[in-house]
């Protein structure tokens, strides 16, 4: 089996914001990102306490890569004012089950 790549993105936010970052990230993102080269998976886990996490699986890190730019002009023009700037993650999947 090949190896996948994966990039997480760490988000603060204001509790309130949640149903507006879910209904963005389901109708605005994962469209945008289904169409990257490589594309697997992408998973949005809200914590309701002002924390979420995003990660996208891909392939091959160029997918990756290009999602992490098509993620941050989507953030950039649709959600900048709740999300802010994320904490980002990337690698390869070592481990998988």
């Amino acid at each position: 089996m090949d190896s996948e790549y994966v990039v997480t993105r760490k988000y603060q936010f204001s509790p309130s914001a949640s149903a507006e970052i879910a209904k963005h990230v389901q109708d605005g993102s994962i469209p945008l990102l289904r169409q990257t080269p490589g594309f697997v998976a992408y998973h949005w886990v809200d914590s309701a306490v002002g924390q979420g996490i995003s990660q996208s699986v891909f392939e091959n890190q160029s997918g990756a890569d290009e999602s992490v730019h098509l993620a941050a002009e989507y953030v950039k023009e649709h959600l900048a004012a709740i999300l802010g700037t994320p904490e980002i993650t990337k690698g390869d999947v070592l481990a998988l089950s």
